[in-house]
């Protein structure tokens, strides 16, 4: 027999249950909105655990580096450079690329961004030229451990290819903000790649 106390217990749990449920429709949505802004993409995502040959656009890129390790600085890397777009009147470009061998962060200059940008004594001016890379997506937190298995996944692939052959190091592709929720976050490995047969 159910008696009141725990009649009165179990529409509290419920009560509980459901106000967390909402709680967590009304974060994703938000996540999502704020994370889907009229931000400009510098190129296509790759599809989630797919591994393919793309070639990139020519980008101009702003880099700033720190001693040490990239996993361990990353929110002061990306500090330093949100504070230079938003203090240069930037526009905000997806995606945002991190160096895997040392602590770089890289962002890509908009096309509505100021034609004439100077570099400061942390943020360096870079252009680089069309890059041919080979490139895995992913899903899930931005953790070394998730980045590292999807470069380990990439190199595996990359071994049996006889079309390319790498052409530098990989490096992290990252396509969302602070505030997606880790299970909805993307990102990508690139491994710049060049044909097998070039001089």
């Amino acid at each position: 027999m159910i008696t009141a106390s725990q009649h009165n217990i179990d529409r509290r749990f419920e009560l509980v249950a459901s106000i967390a449920r909402n709680a967590m429709v009304i974060i994703v949505l938000f996540a999502v909105s704020f994370d889907t802004m009229a931000y400009e993409q510098a190129f296509a995502k790759t599809a989630v655990n797919k591994i393919e040959v793309r070639l990139l656009p020519p980008a101009r890129l702003l880099a700033t580096g720190l001693p040490g390790a990239y996993f361990d600085k990353s929110g002061k890397l990306f500090s330093r450079l949100f504070d230079y777009i938003r203090n240069n009147e930037v526009a905000m470009t997806v995606p945002v690329e991190g160096d895997l061998n040392r602590a770089e962060m890289r962002f890509y200059v908009g096309t509505d961004s100021p034609p004439t940008l100077e570099e400061s004594e942390t943020v360096k001016l870079v252009d680089v030229p069309a890059r041919r890379v080979a490139s895995i997506g992913g899903r899930g937190s931005y953790s070394e451990s998730n980045i590292d298995k999807a470069r380990v996944r990439l190199e595996a692939w990359m071994a049996t290819q006889t079309e390319w052959t790498a052409a530098g190091a990989p490096y992290a592709v990252f396509w969302n903000g602070p505030f997606t929720p880790w299970f909805m976050k993307r990102f990508e490995v690139h491994l710049p790649i060049k044909s097998a047969n070039a001089d």
